[in-house]
Parts: structure tokens; C-alpha cells; sequence
């Protein structure tokens, strides 16, 4: 795998109102537990104009851009989608620029910036895993989004490990009952560096490599949701960098832990492991059918499944029991006319799912596709029925299309007229009818697409691997209503917030609004 890769690899104390809580984007799919990537902020921008690079420099010159608030600088490699709460905005991205000067070499980051004017708040400096990129991809950064409950932040770092960290960092102190940061941003059996109050405060940490035998395939990922006082993770199991063996085909693909200690209480029993067609990078999504919660997790051997959110105990373990299962690959992808399998990852065979199912009005939304290093290949869009029970692949089926290629790109629904909006890796941005499925229209973006469409204010978002923003109106008929070029590729999904939006180059994280004024951002390196 090239350093490119693995965007899939594509979430304080004070009371906030209902209100409040709504504005802000908490986490992936803000506060929408079916992680639907839909906003109702009003007045948000049709256009933008990006600006231009400062002579010799990587930073932007603000009195060039329009409907720009401020630019922060990232790294080289910026993959995640934002969330912002409470007046902080948290982001994953890679040290290639680095903002501490204790940390030069490869890391991966989540920055913690203040949502008024960008300017560093603290950092979690993650060091590389010493197995190298057969675990840890080099520069690839911090991949996921983080989720975010009052002064709690939970989030997969490049480690494979799930973290709790304190949203206000080490500002106030280390908060326990985790103590040793100073050896963790070392690693292992390295000298520890001295704790600063721009650091980051981890609470508490699980490490799934070490726990479970997790073997992560060049990178881990998963954007975790949280249910009542459990959280929902993806493991990142997969194969070896010989694409062929799976090391630990007997380890969860899914898990729950107790947010407030961090401690497993459930594992799945699906028996993904030795399925496993290359590796695992979804996120989980959440729903409620007739009555009861199901949490939804893409499989890296492309079946959906939904999960009892209440682990059962069995002997000496607790599991999350499968409600149903939905194999998301169709016969002929698996097989030839002939009879003969296809073998992964060829274009016409098979793919896993690394896009988030997204749960909305009753019915689960969701694609599957491969590792973008693995180039083009055909797809599926399915719209599945989760009331039934069991191996529901011949009898859950709503509707699917076919006319989409490999995605990794969530579902963005509009309510105000029930589209539905996805984009592939080939570059097409596809607008159908989220109730029948019935295809509106496809627009070729002409190059690949790693992220995924946002929707707002009767307007589409989304961009591309070229640096392309498209800005297209909500509507049966396709009108691009203005185009830009933000100078690198766009490899996540612009998110809105407190009625601005957020988005992100592989470089730079840009604020936008309609009419916004420029602010000087503390936010270089």
C-alpha cells in the first residue's frame, strides 16, 4: 500500500440547552445517532473562494479568500472529519508540520483548536507503532473522528487503542485515573517527555492489539458511537501485509466498552475474522426497531450486520448477539458467468464495506467498496429493511442500484425532499430518491472520491481528491451552483457547525460562511 492510502481509513462540565447541544457537530453524523451527514443550519454559503498562498509559504493569505473565517494548518495527510463542541474544534491529522517542537518526527495528531479563531489549544501526540506499516502506515495521521459527551472525548488512534480523553486537556490538570502521558507520547521504553498544559489528558486507555490480538491492516479507524454508558468500536482487524493470512482470525471484529473505565463488556459472534477480505475501517452507526436499539457495523467480508446493543453473557464472556445479517455482495460479483469465483480484489468480484451505514426513517443505507489502492471496481447502493431477524439477504432487500462503483463515501439524505446522496470512488456523485431508489442524476466530479456528500440549507457539499468543492443544489435536477479549487486534495467530508462550516484539505482546515469576515487565526505551526 502507498503512503496515499487509507482514508477509509475512510467521532467541560458546563449544561448546555438542547439548543446549544444541536448546533454544535459533536461527532461523525453530529448528533444523529443513524449518522445521517445532514445539517439544518440556514444561510449557509453557495461559493467560496479559498485564496491564495502566501510567496515561498504553505500559509494562506486571508484578505485573498471570501466567505472564509479562518485557515489553520494541518499536516500532510488529513483523512478524518471534524467535530465541534463547547467551543473546540478536534481533528485528526500527521506531524509533517510540526506545532511542538519536542515532536519532529512521525506521529500522528489530534488537535484540539479553538473554534473562534483556530489557535492551538493542545494536542495528542501519538507515536508510531513500532511493527511498522504493516500496522501503522507512515504519515497517514490520525484517521478517525472523535465522539465527543460533556468533557469526554473518545477516539481510535493509529495505535488501535480506544482513548478517553478530557476536552479540556491538560489545561486543568491531569484528571486520572491514566497518569503516565509523558511516557505514552514516548512510546514504549523510550524517556518520557515532560507533561505541558498544551498536552493532551488521557483518562483512560484500551489497547486492542494488546487486549484483543487485533491485528490492523496499515491502519486503524473507526469513528465509535455511544449508547447509554456504552461505547461501540470497530476493531480494525484484517490481513498481513501478504494480503492472503489473517493473524488473528479468532479476535472481535466488534466490540463494546464501558465509557467510563474503558473496560470490554461485549464482543461480537459473527465470526467476521476469517472472512476478512483485506481489512476493517468501518464505523457504527445506530437505530432503534420496534422498540429496541440495533447498532450497525460493515464487515470487512462485505456483510452489514446488526447487533443486540445489550451484550448477553455466555460462560465466561459477554457477547453482542447478531439481530440480522445482510450479505451486501451479490452473486455475480462473486461468481463468473462461468461459475468461476472472482477473486478479491478484482474489479467485478466482491468488496467489504468501509463506508457507516446510516440509519434513517425506519430502513439502513449503505455501500460497499474496497481499499482505494485497489483502484475502480464495480459497486452497490442498498436500502435494507432492519425489522426481520437472521440471514435476511433474500428477504430484507428494499431496493439497490448498481450504476454506483466501489464507494467508501457515507449516505447523505435531504429531508426537505427525501434525495439521497453518495459519491463513488470513480468520481461520480449520485443523486437518487432515498424512498424508491429511483436515480435523479449523476454528476462526474473526474476524480476519485474518498469522502462524502454533506447536505444543508437546500445545498450539496462535497469534494475530491483533485481539490475540487462542488457546491450543487438539493434537487431532482442536477444545478452546480459554484466550483473551487482549495490547492489539495479533499479526502474527508465538510461538516457544519454553530452555522459554519468546516472543511478540510489534506493541508489546511478552512472555516466557512456565507458573508464571514477574516480572523486572524493563531493557528500556524
Amino acid at each position: 500500500m502507498k503512503t496515499s492510502t487509507r482514508a477509509m481509513l475512510l467521532l467541560g462540565c458546563t449544561v448546555f440547552t438542547s439548543a446549544a447541544i444541536a448546533q454544535d457537530w459533536p461527532s461523525w453524523g453530529g448528533t444523529d445517532p443513524g449518522r445521517n451527514m445532514y445539517s439544518p443550519a440556514k444561510g449557509m454559503p453557495a461559493s467560496l473562494v479559498p485564496g491564495k498562498f502566501k510567496p515561498n509559504s504553505e500559509e494562506i493569505d486571508l484578505s485573498t479568500t471570501k466567505n472564509v473565517k479562518w485557515i489553520a494548518k494541518l499536516g500532510s495527510q488529513s483523512y478524518g472529519n471534524p467535530v465541534v463542541t463547547q467551543g473546540v474544534v478536534l481533528l485528526g491529522t500527521n506531524n509533517a508540520s510540526p506545532r511542538d517542537a519536542r515532536f519532529k518526527d512521525d506521529r500522528s495528531l489530534l488537535y484540539a483548536l479553538r473554534e473562534g479563531d483556530g489557535s492551538l489549544l493542545w494536542q495528542l501526540t501519538v507515536p508510531k507503532l513500532a511493527s511498522g506499516k504493516v500496522n501503522d502506515w507512515e504519515y497517514l495521521g490520525l484517521l478517525s473522528s472523535p465522539h465527543v459527551e460533556g468533557d469526554k472525548v473518545y477516539v481510535v488512534t493509529s495505535r488501535c487503542e480506544v482513548l478517553c480523553l478530557d476536552l479540556q486537556g491538560q489545561a486543568n490538570g491531569n484528571q486520572g485515573p491514566f497518569s503516565d502521558e509523558g511516557q505514552y507520547m514516548a512510546g514504549p521504553g523510550k524517556p518520557k517527555f515532560e507533561v505541558l498544559p498544551t498536552d493532551a489528558d488521557i483518562l483512560w486507555k484500551y489497547d486492542m492489539m494488546d487486549e484483543l490480538g487485533v491485528f490492523p491492516h496499515n491502519a486503524s479507524n473507526c469513528s465509535v458511537i455511544v449508547e447509554g454508558d456504552t461505547i461501540f468500536v470497530c476493531t480494525s482487524n484484517g490481513q498481513d501485509w501478504t494480503h492472503v493470512n489473517i493473524p488473528s482470525p479468532q479476535s472481535p471484529s466488534f466490540i463494546a466498552l464501558d465509557k467510563k473505565t474503558g473496560e470490554l463488556i461485549g464482543e461480537d459472534q459473527a465470526g467476521v475474522g476469517p472472512r476478512i477480505f483485506h481489512g476493517q475501517w468501518t464505523s457504527p452507526s445506530l437505530g432503534k426497531v420496534n422498540g429496541k436499539s440495533q447498532v450497525y457495523f460493515g464487515g470487512g467480508d462485505g456483510v452489514l450486520y446488526a447487533l443486540d446493543t445489550k451484550p448477553v453473557k455466555e460462560g465466561d464472556s459477554n457477547f453482542l448477539k447478531t439481530v440480522w445479517s445482510f450479505d451486501c455482495v451479490p452473486p455475480e460479483y462473486k461468481k463468473d458467468k462461468n461459475g468461476k469465483a472472482i477473486k478479491y480484489p478484482a474489479a467485478e468480484g466482491p468488496s467489504e464495506i468501509n463506508s457507516t451505514p446510516v440509519f434513517y426513517k425506519g430502513r439502513v443505507y449503505v455501500a460497499i467498496g474496497q481499499d482505494p489502492e485497489h483502484g475502480e471496481g464495480v459497486g452497490r447502493l442498498l436500502c435494507i429493511d432492519p425489522t426481520k431477524q437472521g440471514d435476511v439477504t433474500a428477504t430484507a432487500l428494499i431496493w439497490d442500484y448498481k450504476g454506483i462503483k466501489r464507494s467508501i463515501s457515507t449516505v447523505s439524505i435531504d429531508p426537505a425532499n427525501g434525495l439521497l446522496y453518495i459519491g463513488d470512488f470513480s468520481g461520480f456523485v449520485h443523486c437518487l430518491d432515498a424512498e424508491t431508489g429511483k436515480l435523479h442524476w449523476v454528476h462526474d466530479m473526474q476524480a476519485h472520491m474518498w469522502g462524502s456528500t454533506f447536505v444543508a440549507d437546500g445545498k450539496v457539499y462535497v469534494g475530491d481528491e483533485d481539490g475540487d468543492f462542488v457546491i450543487f443544489a438539493s434537487d431532482k435536477e442536477k444545478k452546480i451552483l459554484s466550483e473551487c479549487n482549495v490547492g489539495a486534495p479533499i479526502l474527508s467530508t465538510p461538516i457544519i457547525a454553530n452555522g459554519l462550516m468546516y472543511l478540510v484539505s489534506q493541508t489546511h482546515l478552512f472555516l466557512v460562511g456565507d458573508g464571514a469576515k477574516p480572523v486572524e487565526a493563531a493557528a500556524k505551526p
